[in-house]
């Protein structure tokens, strides 16, 4: 079939969990019927394409990848496992032609990392300091589709332990430059220190959040904040501290971190904390796992339909993009059974969709 070929799809349409034809038309969900369209699924559950809020397509372990081939390699990973639309939270280099690849996820750039000197990852952030925070949010909102990626703590190597990178006042300008320019601001944040400070100034979304006590729940809650939990990475924790031996104080946090993350998760939950998928693919962990990672919410906190709309069309939504509606982006994964009944029927996807164009 070619690009422009209308296309049909039969099947259980989440999360009304009606049975209808969906029909796509230019890269668009149609809900009448098509003339001329091909029938590419009949049967099954049809569901919104998955969400990886937080990755990195174009980051390896050592920092920025060397071609866009590699960077393709990310995505098609991220694909094939039915994340459709990937939120980059942060990568050195860009590759506007897989951002741009009908085949491809759509992909929300949230430009590069902001950090102070010497507290990230050598060679992923844009490195400065306070007093240069404000003008470097407003270059990297520019930069950016909508989302800049705030360091909000790191380890200090003078300290020997994870601590804040930036003052409250300059948080507080800098993530309202952010809205006036309409981006809105995920952190980084590991520990507790930095928290009160980050919800405070208005940060819309925070990322890994292990140190997200109880006493802050209801602040982030009356803020709106979101929380993308990277549960499978957090996982990872315990190997960062075998790795950190010259700072043994930094290594027992980060494994008491580890420890009490699913306590503090379901707590976040609970609470009323909107939760997402995400992945922290990049570096340390491998594309394609978004799967795994919604299967990763269910055994920590949620259902399988509420995890599934973590990773799916509440996601979407969040993002800025609809599920399967009238005239929204043709993002679509067909299962042979319910995800809702067993969530591990994510991983066979039988048919994928993406912009229009099946892929699989």
């Amino acid at each position: 079939m070619t690009a422009d070929t209308p296309l049909r799809l039969r099947g259980v349409v989440l999360p009304d969990g009606e049975p209808r034809d969906v029909h796509v038309v230019d890269g668009r969900f149609s809900l009448t019927p098509v003339a001329g369209a091909q029938t590419v699924a009949d049967g099954g559950y049809l569901v919104p394409g998955l969400v990886d809020a937080h990755c990195h397509v174009g980051l390896g372990e050592h920092g920025a990848v060397d071609t866009a081939a590699e960077a393709r390699g990310h995505a098609e990973l991220d694909r094939d496992a039915g994340a459709l639309l990937l939120r980059d939270a942060g990568v050195p280099v860009t590759f506007q032609q897989v951002y741009d690849d009908p085949e491809l996820p759509r992909i929300i750039h949230a430009g590069r990392h902001i950090a102070r000197p010497k507290r990230y990852q050598r060679g992923f952030a844009v490195e400065v300091e306070p007093d240069e925070l404000v003008a470097t949010v407003e270059a990297q909102a520019r930069a950016g589709d909508g989302w800049v990626k705030l360091v909000g703590d790191w380890i200090d190597r003078d300290v020997g332990d994870l601590a804040p990178l930036w003052p409250g006042d300059v948080l507080a300008a800098a993530i309202g430059r952010a809205h006036e320019l309409g981006a809105r601001v995920a952190v980084h944040t590991f520990g507790e220190e930095a928290l009160p400070d980050l919800v405070a100034a208005g940060v819309d979304s925070i990322e890994h959040g292990t140190g997200l006590t109880a006493d802050l729940l209801d602040d982030v809650v009356r803020a709106g904040c979101a929380l993308v939990p990277t549960a499978l990475n957090v996982d990872n924790f315990g190997g960062i501290a075998d790795s950190a031996t010259r700072y043994p104080v930094y290594a027992d946090r980060m494994r008491r971190l580890e420890a009490a993350s699913r306590d503090r998760l379901r707590d976040a939950y609970d609470a009323g904390i909107p939760l997402y998928v995400g992945t922290d693919a990049g570096s340390m962990l491998p594309h394609g796992l978004v799967v795994e990672e919604i299967i990763r919410l269910t055994e920590i906190c949620m259902s399988a339909e509420r995890a599934l709309a973590a990773g799916s069309w509440a996601a979407r939504r969040w993002l800025g993009l609809p599920g399967i509606e009238e005239g929204g982006p043709a993002d679509v994964v067909v299962y042979d059974a319910d995800p809702r009944a067993d969530i591990a029927v994510l991983r066979a996807p039988r048919r994928i969709v993406v912009r229009g164009r099946v892929v699989r």
